[in-house]
């Protein structure tokens, strides 16, 4: 139960985060950079009267029902709820907080906040398993009837959303949107990174009892011990390797080197663990 409602706390606050990018930043500077976001931003020039939350709404149930009736319930129910959620979560904002023009003159700047707060807030969404649903569920559909895989559909469908706000908002906004959606892709893929990052230890040493007992008795981790033989000294060692997370790198780090300062260390980055005191296979 405390792991779903952490779960679900987060969904949430990634949906804000997506909420202010899209309210404060995307909106006024007409940037549509894909997704439901994209096209809600689009349309509401067509119907002046529907604010860009309650026409992300109406999107979104009607790719809903379509994805529906071409992929029957092939998607989870946290991505229906932050459809919907994030649709509140904006028109909410556009009611707190109603902006007439952008909140500064440097469109660039601008274009920035608007890409790192929705980068952050989706890829909180995605760790969770979950996706802010919209342009997904076509992508989907274009990849069931076509040769071409999710990835690429999804960026097709973003790239004609983008090209869209050039024709509806003029040239300059379009590059900007197209723009927007190349650094889109590249920053969410970073933060996901930055959000499993765990250090992978391998560790040889002479006091490798001391060293094991450290880890699975202070550090609450398993490790992996094997014999390898130097290539110089033909001589056998006790090979050590661990996953273990920033905080407890370094607490492993300086134990290592207050008891054995001959020791050999290597440590590396790592994003995806999957396992017992990681993330679950199905996760």
């Amino acid at each position: 139960m405390r792991k779903r409602i952490t779960e679900f706390l987060l969904i949430n606050l990634g949906l804000l985060l997506v909420g202010i990018g899209i309210a404060l930043f995307k909106i006024p500077n007409h940037f549509a950079t894909g997704g439901v976001s994209g096209l809600a931003i689009i349309s509401s020039s067509f119907f002046v009267r529907i604010d860009v939350g309650p026409m992300m709404m109406i999107i979104n149930i009607l790719l809903l029902g379509i994805g529906y009736f071409f992929l029957g319930s092939d998607f989870g129910s946290k991505t229906v709820y932050s459809s919907f959620a994030l649709s509140g979560i904006v028109w909410i904002i556009q009611k707190v907080l109603p902006l007439s023009q952008p909140l500064t003159n440097d469109m660039l700047l601008e274009l920035i906040y608007s890409i790192i707060f929705p980068a952050v807030g989706s890829a909180i969404v995605f760790n969770c398993n979950a996706s802010t649903g919209g342009t997904d569920i076509v992508a989907k559909i274009l990849s069931k009837y076509t040769n071409l895989n999710i990835g690429k559909t999804l960026l097709l469908t973003d790239l004609l959303i983008a090209l869209g706000a050039g024709a509806v908002f003029g040239v300059k906004i379009g590059l900007y949107s197209v723009l927007g959606l190349i650094l889109k892709a590249f920053t969410i893929d970073s933060v996901i990174e930055g959000l499993n990052v765990s250090k992978q230890m391998v560790i040889i040493s002479a006091r490798d009892k001391d060293i094991r007992d450290y880890i699975v008795n202070r550090l609450n981790r398993g490790a992996t011990i094997y014999k390898a033989e130097g290539a110089f000294t033909h001589s056998q060692e006790n090979v050590i390797s661990t996953v273990v997370s920033r905080r407890q790198a370094i607490k492993l780090r300086s134990f290592i080197r207050s008891i054995d300062s001959s020791a050999f260390i290597t440590i590396s980055n790592t994003s995806e663990i999957i396992g017992k005191g990681f993330r679950n296979i199905d996760s």
